[in-house]
């Protein structure tokens, strides 16, 4: 047996001076559910609106991403997970106050709500697979599914759209309710986090899309949510600026720490600066490859993630 003695509370591994237990999986899993969540909410949005043949990229072709974004997100999130024997445990009851609870529930519905969206497009976008497959042929009860979900696409899509939200929400609003960590403790985050999710799946819907009008309309809608992302976290600095000095502290380690260069070169200036400079000159007239933008606040939008969920937990208040 190895004793070891404490001669102060502080500088404890795995507890001070930071408590170090979210990584790369959390990271990746606030990414994927944020990108899902947008790409979700414009189409489900855009079908409503009845824009499906002007839109077929954002209502049929991008959707596919969804479930398949939330299914490696939720399996990273369940890799992460010490416990994973008691995951269950989550559907047994539901807490209103809990932001997992929220998560929880809201992922457990909007996952296959999004598998049934890309069935009920599945003969109408890829004839060639399922002429390969035969999928309705072997499977011969799934030609009257498929006519049900057809005909309830509309109520699929009135309620992905506030899931959407909530999840979108849900992502930011999981690090905010941590009150230990100054720079996750934040009222900002949950807009934040929301705004980022629906930039990246415009930006994802961009990589789709062939039509021109619809590419100039995503284009304008991103770089709309791209300036509003900018505002958000322009204001989450002010708010850190007139806190306490722990607020302060945590603000330092963006500003002048150890990850300044990764916040500002590359989710500042190159995941949003530069899409949206790229984006304008789309929407005034100039040819821009739509993959530049599009790849760049992709790239963006994971690394704040990475940002966030590190640095936050470099932050702590002095007890």
């Amino acid at each position: 047996m190895q004793e070891e003695i404490f001669v102060s509370g502080r500088h404890i591994p795995k507890i001070d001076p930071y408590l170090e237990i979210w990584h790369w999986e959390i990271s990746l899993y606030l990414f994927l559910g944020g990108l899902a969540a947008g790409i979700l909410f414009f189409t489900a949005l855009f079908y409503l609106l009845k824009k499906e043949n002007e839109m077929p990229a954002t209502v049929k072709y991008a959707s596919i991403i969804a479930p398949i974004a939330l299914v490696i997100g939720l399996a990273a999130l369940f890799f992460d997970l010490t416990h994973k024997l008691y995951v269950w445990r989550l559907y047994t009851t539901i807490r209103i106050t809990s932001p997992m609870s929220w998560g929880a529930w809201v992922l457990l519905i909007i996952t296959p709500l999004s598998m049934l969206w890309v069935f009920s497009y599945y003969r109408e976008t890829y004839p060639k697979l399922e002429s390969k497959l035969q999928v309705f042929k072997k499977l011969k009860f799934l030609n009257s599914f498929e006519k049900y979900i057809i005909k309830n696409r509309k109520y699929i899509a009135i309620a992905l759209i506030p899931l959407s939200i909530i999840l979108g929400v849900y992502t930011g609003i999981l690090l905010s309710a941590f009150n230990a960590r100054p720079l996750w403790n934040n009222a900002i985050l949950g807009p934040l986090f929301l705004t980022s999710g629906l930039s990246t799946g415009a930006a994802a819907i961009l990589l789709f899309s062939k039509n021109h009008f619809e590419r100039k309309l995503i284009s304008k809608i991103d770089l709309g949510l791209i300036i509003l992302e900018l505002a958000l976290i322009i204001h989450m600095f002010m708010g850190m600026a007139a806190g306490s000095q722990v607020q302060l502290e945590a603000m330092q380690i963006l500003i002048s720490g150890q990850y300044t260069v990764m916040f500002f070169v590359f989710v500042i200036i190159l995941g949003l600066i530069v899409p949206a400079i790229l984006e304008l000159t789309e929407v005034i007239g100039f040819k821009v490859p739509v993959i530049v933008p599009a790849l760049l606040v992709l790239m963006g939008g994971l690394i704040f993630r990475i940002v966030m969920i590190n640095a936050g937990q470099l932050t702590r208040f002095l007890y």
